[in-house]
């Protein structure tokens, strides 16, 4: 190589290293940060909204059986077995199928109370989680009037 063809090779641009640099990816470690952070407690949310839907439905199917049990009997119901469920206050998980007492998964106690032979009220008790994240709305409460209570501060229980 002559000494004009190396100093052309001097003054041409070095190619840079491709790649991701610290700082580019602090950034995208912060934006995602940010994400989970507003979008985490979303989700929560909705979690706890779909597992009441769950325990609202499971007490309108009580209320039902409570019903057809008045139409044959002339009276309700004091005890859940009586209306074809398997223990009196028995467990719901999240996805509404019923849950040993000691599941990790339970999400609802279903239980009677006030049972006389011409009024019940039952009710659905938050567990586990859901009592943590249900703060608003807590016990679920259906009543053989059909008035439909909470003990929680909330209204939108319903």
């Amino acid at each position: 190589m002559n000494a004009r063809q190396n100093e052309q090779r001097m003054r041409l641009p070095r190619y840079r290293q491709r790649g991701v640099t610290l700082l580019e990816l602090m950034v995208v470690v912060v934006i995602v940060a940010v994400l989970a952070s507003i979008g985490y407690p979303s989700y929560l949310g909705y979690i706890t909204r779909a597992n009441r839907v769950a325990a609202k439905s499971l007490l309108l199917q009580v209320a039902d059986r409570q019903e057809q049990f008045f139409a044959n009997n002339k009276r309700y119901a004091d005890d859940l077995t009586d209306l074809g469920y398997a223990a009196n206050g028995f467990m719901i998980d999240d996805t509404g199928a019923f849950a040993a007492d000691g599941a990790d998964g339970r999400i609802y106690q279903v239980r009677l109370s006030n049972t006389t032979p011409m009024t019940y009220t039952v009710n659905a008790v938050p567990q586990m989680r859901q009592a943590g994240h249900d703060t608003q709305c807590m016990t679920l409460t259906l009543t053989h009037t059909a008035v439909r209570g909470q003990t929680g501060a909330s209204a939108e229980c319903w």
